[in-house]
């Protein structure tokens, strides 16, 4: 089946599930939205039409995902100190025995001291940049 990306923006639900049924061979997965199928189809049709992605591309990408088991908190030790500045406030946390001592009170992981400087749920070692955001 040739589609073209405007051919796939005007099609509706029923319509989508069958283009997707003939490029892939399988029915469209469960609870997937009609955008997102349209935006599926036009990057498949895309990269048929223009030979597929380049050389060395797809196994750059697994080298970044093997490497990106890196992005686990360090290893913390007593002694150490975290610094996150917060809507113009300077939070000092130090690393103890068992936790983090932040404002004379211990916790036991950093995702409480995040939640109570911001008033949202954080992730403690994203809050405090230990882990990149994804």
């Amino acid at each position: 089946m040739r589609l073209t990306v405007a051919e796939i923006d005007t099609m509706d639900r029923a319509a989508l599930s069958a283009a997707w049924d003939a490029v892939f061979g399988t029915p469209v997965p469960k609870r997937l939205s009609s955008p997102f199928l349209r935006r599926y189809l036009a990057f498949e049709t895309q990269v048929r039409q223009h030979g597929g992605l380049p050389k060395g591309f797809v196994g750059k990408l697994q080298n970044a995902a093997r490497d990106d088991r890196g992005t686990t908190s360090p290893a913390l030790k007593p002694g150490g100190r975290l610094i996150r500045e917060w809507n113009g406030v300077t939070h000092v946390v130090d690393v103890v025995e068992g936790g983090f001592l932040w404002k004379g009170q211990c916790y036991a992981s950093l995702s409480p001291v995040a939640r109570a400087i911001t008033g949202a749920r954080w992730s403690g070692p994203r809050f405090f940049g230990l882990k990149r955001s994804t």
